[in-house]
Parts: structure tokens; sequence; C-alpha cells
């Protein structure tokens, strides 16, 4: 069964999601999994993407757009259906996406800011009642 973490930022800074995001594949791909993220647009996408390229200078992640020839170990995605990925899936939009529970693992990141606050309370609750496992994990120092 899925496992479903949110990682809870504690700045209200949208932005903060990504950088949150991107050490969290960072940490993930160094472990040896496959990522796909899940942008709320095109645009932040892109903008995951630019992050992505540099993140760390003295390591590399290997990534792309969706269906790009780089999107083997990582993609970025904006509501398109993941294709092969199924073991990591880090969604920045503020929903819950329906191939969620395809993903050994979900990873959610929050930000203080309202619009966040609330639509991950409400994923929160769609996670617990059809019974997946969650984890909260605080983040500080971002």
């Amino acid at each position: 069964m899925t496992r479903v973490g949110f990682y809870v930022v504690q700045a209200g800074a949208p932005a903060k999601r990504l950088q949150v995001a991107a050490r969290l594949a960072d940490k993930a791909f160094q472990r040896g999994h496959a990522i796909f993220f899940n942008c709320a647009s095109q645009a932040q996408a892109e903008e995951m993407d630019d992050l992505l390229w540099r993140f760390r200078p003295d390591s590399f992640l290997p990534h792309g757009l969706i269906n790009s020839d780089d999107a083997d170990r990582i993609a970025i995605g904006w509501g398109q259906d993941p294709q092969g990925h199924d073991d990591l899936l880090i969604n920045l939009d503020l929903s819950v996406p329906a191939f969620f529970s395809r993903f050994h693992r979900v990873a959610e990141v929050v930000t203080q800011d309202p619009q966040s606050l609330e639509a991950l309370r409400a994923s929160w609750s769609f996670y617990r009642e059809r019974g997946f496992a969650l984890e909260k994990h605080d983040i500080r120092g971002v």
C-alpha cells in the first residue's frame, strides 16, 4: 500500500515548496529511487526543471520534463500520466492526483501559506479516510 509523507515547511513562501521538493528528490535519488514530480502547471514544472539544474553544484540529478528522453529516472509533469514511474511521487499540485496509488511513496510538501494549508489538510483527510499510512515530517531551516 502507498505510504504518504507530509513534509511541513515552517515558512509561508510557496517557492519554499520547490526547494524542499528538490531536497527530497536529491535524497531519494541518492538512495536509488526513481521520482515523478506532479506540478500544478507547466510553468511550475519548468520552474522545477530549472531549479534541479542548479540545485546543488556538487551533484547532478538527471531529469527532464515528461515525454523527454531525459525523464527516465526523474520526470517532471503537470497532470499527465506518469507513464513507467511508480516509485516516488512528489506532488506539488494542491490536489491529490488520480494516479497517486500506483506509487510506493507519495511526498506532499506543505508550506504555511493559507491556500497550501487548506488544500493539504483536505489531502490529509482524503488519504486518512482511505486507510493510507500517513507520516508527518517537520522541515526547518529552508
